[in-house]
């Protein structure tokens, strides 16, 4: 496996693509394309891999995806069972910069869409707020045709720009992130963790799934993501955890913990502080102060 180079397929006389995809899960392999993505996740859940971040998705999120930024939607496990009738299902425009968008960017009163769309390599979330201004601008680009679809992602462009809050999904440019040649074996290091980050993952396990010594995979990962394998897991656990707590409601630290593979409490707060900055408490009153923030008056 490697990273694989996609050609996202286009139609005549189309400048943009617009693409609806109804599937049983995701795409399971670490891909990339020239076009930037732009996607907005009506059904599905699981792990956003872009570059060296790592986030949990789930229905209703929004995502751009910078141009050639290695990425992969992991579904969660439950998605690959026989007898699971999950499905995904996801609304996408891709665009490529180098096409009309690049003459498009030149005239002066596109200033603020330019600004955007320079942040967007190493990929964007849109904040939870607005995801129904913006996906209700991207249908009537999906709904649109010849001109009047030009005009409406225009508007959508313009639109996004002025949003204030996009959570950036990596710090790593994605050209810098990984060559063709080193997705054999990041694909397959990715792939194994995001399948057993619930159980205890040995060094001495990854690095024969990597083709390596523990010392050299050690020195190989950090190089290739800037952080230690034990804390990419964490990452990964956390990300589980949140999601757990989200759609608990009330749930116990205990269950949490035991969730995201940890084995006692403590060591399930300390690691979630590290991580998050915050308690798992306070994680989820923050999160439920934003939720009633945005019901209306």
């Amino acid at each position: 496996m490697r990273v694989v180079q996609f050609t996202i397929p286009t139609m005549t006389g189309s400048s943009i693509h617009v693409q609806e995809d109804e599937m049983p899960h995701f795409y399971e392999h670490l891909h990339r394309h020239k076009e930037v993505q732009m996607t907005w996740i009506l059904e599905g859940e699981g792990t956003l891999v872009t570059g060296t971040g790592m986030n949990p998705f789930k229905a209703g999120d929004y995502y751009i995806i910078g141009a050639n930024q290695p990425h992969l939607f992991k579904s969660d496990q439950i998605y690959f069972l026989p007898e699971s009738k999950k499905r995904i299902h996801t609304l996408n425009i891709f665009f490529d910069m180098e096409g009309f968008i690049a003459s498009l960017l030149s005239l002066p009163e596109m200033f603020s869409v330019r600004n955007f769309i320079n942040q967007v390599h190493n990929g964007l979330k849109a904040p939870d707020e607005n995801v129904r201004v913006i996906t209700d601008y991207m249908l009537k680009v999906k709904n649109t045709s010849a001109g009047y679809r030009i005009s409406s992602f225009v508007e959508l462009l313009q639109l996004m720009s002025g949003m204030k809050g996009w959570q950036t999904l990596t710090d790593t440019t994605s050209t810098e992130m990984i060559s063709e040649s080193e997705g054999l074996r990041m694909n397959d290091i990715y792939q194994y963790s995001l399948d057993n980050f619930k159980k205890r993952i040995t060094l001495d396990e990854i690095a024969a799934i990597a083709c390596m010594t523990p010392q050299s995979f050690c020195r190989y990962f950090k190089k290739h993501t800037g952080k230690t394998y034990t804390h990419f897991i964490n990452e990964l656990r956390i990300n589980e955890a949140c999601r757990h707590m989200l759609a608990a409601g009330q749930p116990r630290m205990s269950d949490l913990a035991y969730e995201a593979g940890y084995v006692n409490v403590v060591t399930f707060n300390r690691v979630f502080k590290s991580i998050k900055r915050c308690s798992p408490r306070e994680f989820l009153s923050r999160y439920r102060e934003n939720i009633q923030n945005r019901l209306p008056g």
